[in-house]
C-alpha cells in the first residue's frame, strides 16, 4: 500500500500547461471556503463571501505570475 502511494510521488503524471494552471482553480477555491466559514457570523454569508474571496485569491495568484514573468524576461 504505502508502495503504491509513495510511486505517485516518484513518478508524477505529467500535466500540460494549461491543466497545471487549472488544478489552482478548485485548490483555491477549497481554502476559501473553509477561511470563510471560520470567518463568518451567519450561514448565508458564506457562499458570496468565499466566492468573492476565491476570485481575489485567484487574480491575486495569477498576477503574481504574470509579473514574475515580465520581470524574469526583462532580466533573462
Amino acid at each position: 500500500m504505502i508502495a503504491s502511494l509513495a510511486t505517485i510521488f516518484l513518478n508524477p503524471l505529467p500535466l500540460p500547461g494549461v491543466l497545471r494552471t487549472l488544478s489552482l482553480l478548485p485548490l483555491c477555491l477549497a481554502i476559501a471556503i473553509v477561511y470563510k466559514t471560520t470567518r463568518c457570523a451567519r450561514v448565508r454569508e458564506i457562499p458570496l463571501a468565499s466566492l468573492i474571496l476565491w476570485v481575489t485569491i485567484v487574480a491575486g495568484m495569477y498576477a503574481v505570475g504574470v509579473g514574475l514573468l515580465v520581470m524574469y524576461e526583462l532580466l533573462a
